[in-house]
């Protein structure tokens, strides 16, 4: 098939395109940058990856932390190092009982070996047991063994009655009453030979003068302390009890 020379001719003749603003050369230098050729023909990856390498970091100041709480201070009572409180004594009087009686000798001695313990008239239960033990003990001693033994109980006494009065945190306690014992073993042994009847008489006479205490039996229990105003003034209500009941038979 013939061709046709003008299609042909104008195949052959280049393509010019028209200007216009496509066309229109960059206003700045073609020629690539680093990053750009560093990028490659696809690369906006690339250049972002060499511009964050080569762009420093910015140094950012670290958030303030919140205040923290204050732990509360310790206790003394909490702390091992702390020194332990102070223990404070027992204060005002003791109530005597078996148990503080078995503690010492002397308490057993003080306390009329238990009759002191009575909870009603320890006083008149210790002249009780101080008659008692002197009807029994009477058939084995003498005169003069009543004599040392009186005397010996007396100043013994004085120490061992301290002792227990200290222990009981009070001067004259109503549950010592070897006072009374010994007071009243020197009236019976001054009376005796003496009925039974005259021995509860000079038991009345004596707790009379013990308990109401007139004077100047009350003087000397009120001045004299420690253990030998405890056995004095009993020896006194003795002194007097011996005094009415001479007295009295010189009356009759």
């Amino acid at each position: 098939m013939p061709t046709d020379p003008t299609s042909a001719a104008a195949d052959e003749q280049p393509f010019t395109p028209a200007p216009g603003p496509l066309t229109q050369a960059p206003p700045h230098d073609a020629t690539p940058t680093v990053a750009e050729a560093a990028a490659g023909p696809g690369g906006s990856d690339a250049s972002g990856s060499v511009a964050s390498e080569s762009t420093p970091p910015e140094s950012t100041s670290p958030a303030p932390s919140p205040p923290q709480p204050t732990p509360p201070a310790p206790s003394s009572a909490a702390s091992p190092s702390a020194a332990p409180a102070p223990v404070s004594k027992p204060t005002g009087p003791r109530k005597p009982d078996l148990r503080f009686m078995l503690t010492h000798p002397c308490h057993i001695v003080s306390l009329g070996f238990g009759s002191g313990l009575s909870r009603i008239a320890p006083g008149t239960a210790g002249t009780l047991f101080a008659w008692a033990a002197f009807v029994v003990l009477n058939r084995y001693l003498t005169v003069l063994d009543w004599g040392l033994l009186i005397i010996g109980g007396f100043f013994a006494g004085i120490w061992i009655t301290s002792f227990t009065a200290k222990k009981l945190r009070t001067d004259d306690p109503s549950s010592i009453v070897w006072d009374e014992v010994v007071a009243f073993w020197l009236v019976l042994l001054m009376v005796t030979p003496v009925t039974f009847a005259g021995q509860a008489w000079a038991f009345v006479l004596f707790r009379f003068f013990d308990m109401v205490k007139p004077p100047p039996i009350r003087y000397f229990d009120r001045h004299l302390k420690g253990g030998f105003g405890i056995m004095f003034d009993d020896l006194v209500a003795a002194f007097f009890t011996l005094l009415v009941i001479a007295l009295w038979r010189m009356s009759i």
